[in-house]
């Protein structure tokens, strides 16, 4: 359930639901002149100028720098060395993002120590496991781009020039006095291209080679695609740190906005009743005297104060972590939860144990907010909440019948959700197509 749901009028569609532009010929025909193919096979193209400098570049300076290892000089070679393999790595990346559409993330800085000077600087580049990736990456690309522009090139030549033959094999009586290309040629026989009926098998295979070409080149390409991925791009390690730094700062700005949300309720909810409660019984106990009615009057009203500063007190200790689901589990408090829904809800948990308290909480909220959702804005007849042991994950699904339309856009409740969820390593998974139905299913690490 999305907190926003989108508002279906007119012609108005879901972002999802934008009709797709309809093709007239199918793939294995589009291939050879799509934008996509021309991108990867000038990738390919460029591929080698560019390898050679770098592999020149490369292999020079680290055996520059190795040689001179057996004086100090060879340290700072080396580091500049890794430093320009960076630097290429850099070009290598931006290539690929605007060829290819592959988005690379540019991997981490090399950290030197502040005040280090130049020798923390190469001391620090020399560590640095991704410099020594993008310098193995300098000497592995070469031949393998020697490789792809070898066998790309002769592919598209070969197959568009024969595709094509029976249009320019004209030229061949006026410039070189032959009937066409010779395929077999001794002192008595010769055989050329220069029939109909050749020059239509000739076509035909080259429409064939043309039609495989793309293909080939995108299996080429795929090569490439690992190599920039893993050699140019973050490590898994530091990719990983990343995200638990992504995560921790997500978990504590959600700490802090709950209790700034807490500090607010207390301080405009119970705290303003309990303020009003003790200066109406300072008023009674005035009054007590003088005009014992008036005071009963007044203490009738505090008793009122009371009870609903309690019902809130209630609500909100509920909200921070209800004591239904210390007791008694998941499979209580959802119910609890089920039961204020506006909409009828079937909840169905199993089961066979407990997972961790945090996990535990975090699906009792997540739950407790998509219930609200189908409330305010579904505007559906029921609902359903499942929650299931998957080996060692936690997983939940809600459903309903309504509208539709979860919008899962950044600045939605829902999008706050996954954030949440993703900070513990869960994933939040939307399937709200507009008129409906809609099902969210979160899955959670178990850690029991």
């Amino acid at each position: 359930m999305a907190t926003e749901y989108a508002r279906q009028t007119g012609d108005q569609r879901a972002p999802d639901d934008r009709p797709r532009r309809r093709h007239v010929l199918p793939p294995a025909l589009r291939a050879p002149v799509e934008a996509r193919t021309w991108r990867e096979f000038g990738y390919l193209l460029l591929s080698l100028p560019v390898s050679v400098l770098f592999f020149v570049f490369a292999v020079t300076m680290t055996s520059l720098g190795m040689g001179l290892l057996i004086t100090f000089l060879g340290v700072p070679v080396l580091a500049a060395c890794l430093a320009g393999c960076r630097g290429f790595g850099a070009v290598e990346r931006a290539r690929a993002r605007g060829m290819l559409k592959l988005d690379v993330a540019d991997p981490a800085p090399v950290r030197v120590k502040p005040g280090g000077g130049p020798m923390s600087w190469m001391v620090a580049m020399l560590k640095s496991g991704t410099s020594w990736r993008h310098l193995l990456y300098a000497v592995l690309h070469l031949p393998w781009a020697v490789f792809a522009f070898s066998v790309s090139l002769v592919l598209w030549s070969y197959g568009w020039a024969m595709l094509t033959y029976p249009l320019w094999q004209w030229v061949f009586p006026a410039y070189v006095g032959v009937d066409g290309i010779q395929l077999f040629g001794d002192s008595t026989h010769h055989i050329y291209l220069d029939e109909a009926g050749e020059l239509a098998v000739t076509s035909a295979f080259g429409l064939l080679l043309t039609l495989a070409t793309p293909w080939v080149i995108r299996g080429l390409v795929t090569v490439d695609r690992v190599l920039v991925t893993g050699l140019l791009g973050p490590s898994r390690l530091a990719t990983r740190v990343s995200e638990l730094e992504s995560d921790r700062g997500v978990v504590v700005d959600t700490a802090a906005a709950d209790l700034r949300r807490i500090e607010r309720d207390l301080h405009d909810g119970a705290q303003a009743r309990l303020v009003a409660l003790a200066m109406d019984l300072g008023l009674a106990k005035e009054k007590l005297t003088q005009d014992p009615e008036a005071a009963a009057r007044m203490v009738d009203e505090a008793h009122g104060e009371v009870k609903i500063a309690l019902q809130e007190l209630r609500d909100l200790a509920r909200g921070i972590h209800p004591a239904v689901l210390t007791d008694r589990g998941l499979d209580a408090a959802l119910s609890a939860v089920a039961s204020r829904c506006t909409v009828p809800v079937q909840v169905e948990v199993d089961l066979p144990a407990r997972p961790a308290p945090a996990i535990e909480g975090i699906a009792y909220f997540t739950v407790s907010e998509l219930l609200q959702n189908v409330s305010k804005h579904a505007r559906a007849s029921r609902a359903t909440v499942e929650v299931w042991q998957t080996a060692d994950r936690l997983m939940l699904q809600v459903g309903d019948d309504g509208q539709g339309g979860a919008d899962t856009t950044a600045g939605s409740g829902l999008a706050g959700l996954a954030e949440r969820l993703d900070a513990v390593d869960g994933i939040l998974v939307v399937d709200s197509p507009a008129g409906g139905p809609t099902t969210v299913t979160a899955e959670l690490p178990w850690r029991g």
